[in-house]
């Protein structure tokens, strides 16, 4: 009878375990990962409400037609007006290769659905809709056009952004391909080793050079006891790695300004080791490097792994945009928007307005900010020698007439060889209308000399343009 007994209990006792373990199991996924299965874009789900419901357009900022959906037969089919020119920020929605960009993020706002739960799964089976809400972007048709035809034959991205309102201007990613098309080139594009999926602008990670010392320059500004002369004199030695300056020039006499106009690697790496992992891991944070940024898209996260241990030349080459630094074009655009904005880091805004088939809208996207980089007159500071900058500095082809610009070019080393070219800047500096990042990949060129013009083109546009 004991032994029956036990046969029974261990029995209970295994099948208590397996409940247990199932509950666990279920409860992991609809705690942890019940969003991201339900926004997979191969998630049928996601395609109950497609047959029946007209999905929304999609507009730029003056309510130019970006996507639209027609019927044909029995279904709707997509239009993408402008081919490629939009693939990165509107992406595609097909049954075949799923959805991705504002399609998939924004999938029930574009067909007028409210979350699946059963009680809104039974609305919609009693009051159905027939026709999906439309998406306002920020975006000015024209500026994306624009700056997509600057960057033609190369491989990069450029973001314009409003430093105040976080309103995006222009978002390209350069290789990029045609939502139309898909079925055609669907092997061509997943094969190509230029990644014409990926949004360089929110998920290209690359080596910013130079222009991170924006934030090594106000990580020394707020170190106090920092003493920021320097005698440059065109390389230094820090624990046995030797580091130069451009062409190896030595600049003489130092302020922290002088270095930033001139770019001088030196000073901000002996500078940076002074300045101590800590206190650059802080400031980096504050713009948003290490950390995920809230955007109507998804992104990749900026990183500078200053808590590992890393030792004296990994902080002077962090100092300088070089090393284990890696950031977003977005990112960057944020850290420049930053400067402009007194500080003030502004949440990146997409999409403006989400309209309803009647024509109301029923959300609005308003300034929001996420993080503070800097204090008015650290910001200020920053701001007048990024002026210089462009005045008698490295980024003097980003200067416009009649118009102060602030900016800061980089030119990034990294394992192909052929240096990223950068810049990231504003206009005017007085009253910022309009915040640039541009990067060139692989350029084998300099900021100064590659990225500068085109940031100052997409400045003069927008300032011209946007009203």
């Amino acid at each position: 009878m004991d032994k029956e007994l036990k046969r029974i209990i261990t029995v209970l006792v295994g099948i208590c375990i397996l409940f247990v373990s199932l509950v666990a199991y279920l409860s992991y996924f609809q705690v942890f990962k019940a969003e991201s299965i339900k926004m997979n874009s191969y998630n049928k789900r996601l395609w109950i409400n497609e047959e029946k419901i007209l999905r929304g357009s999609i507009i730029d900022r003056d309510g130019k037609i970006l996507a639209y959906s027609e019927k044909e037969g029995e279904t709707y089919k997509r239009i993408y007006n402008y081919g490629s020119l939009y693939s990165h920020i509107i992406g595609y929605s097909y049954r075949e290769y799923g959805k991705v960009g504002l399609e998939l993020e924004y999938n029930n706002a574009l067909l007028n659905i409210s979350d699946s739960t059963p009680l809104n799964e039974l609305k919609n089976i009693v009051i159905p809709n027939t026709e999906g809400n439309t998406l306002k972007l920020t975006i000015d048709h024209h500026i994306q056009e624009y700056a997509r035809n600057l960057l033609k034959g190369k491989k990069g991205s450029i973001v314009a952004m409003n430093p105040k309102t976080g309103e995006m201007y222009a978002m390209v990613s350069l290789p990029d391909f045609n939502p139309s098309a898909l079925k055609e080139n669907w092997s061509n594009i997943v094969e190509d080793e230029n990644s014409p999926f990926l949004n360089r602008a929110t998920s290209g990670l690359y080596t910013p050079g130079s222009t991170f010392k924006v934030i090594t320059a106000v990580a020394a500004i707020e170190k106090t006891d920092l003493d920021r002369e320097y005698e440059c004199k065109g390389s230094t030695k820090i624990d046995g790695y030797v580091l130069k300056d451009y062409n190896s020039k030595a600049h003489g006499k130092l302020s922290l300004e002088e270095a930033l106009v001139k770019s001088c690697n030196t000073y901000f790496a002996e500078k940076g080791v002074l300045i101590g992992k800590e206190k650059l891991g802080e400031v980096t944070e504050r713009f948003m490097i290490n950390k995920k940024i809230p955007f109507d898209l998804p992104t990749a996260k900026s990183t500078f792994p200053y808590k590992d241990n890393i030792g004296k030349t990994d902080i002077a080459a962090a100092s300088i945009g070089q090393g284990k630094v890696l950031v977003t074009p977005l990112n960057m655009a944020l850290v420049a928007s930053s400067v402009a904005n007194k500080g003030e880091m502004v949440k990146p805004i997409l999409v403006k307005e989400i309209i309803s088939p009647e024509g109301k809208v029923i959300r609005q996207s308003q300034p929001q900010t996420i993080s503070r980089g800097a204090d008015i007159f650290t910001a200020n500071e920053v701001k007048n020698m990024m002026v210089e900058g462009v005045k008698r500095g490295t980024s003097k082809n980003a200067s416009i007439k009649n118009i102060r610009v602030a900016g800061k070019t980089g030119t990034a080393e990294n394992p192909s060889g052929k240096a990223h070219a950068w810049f990231i800047g504003f206009a005017p500096a007085d009253d910022p209308q309009i915040a640039v990042a541009v990067v060139l990949e692989e350029e084998g060129s300099t900021g100064g000399q590659a990225a500068a013009p085109i940031a100052r083109n997409i400045m003069i546009e927008a300032i011209n343009t946007i009203k």
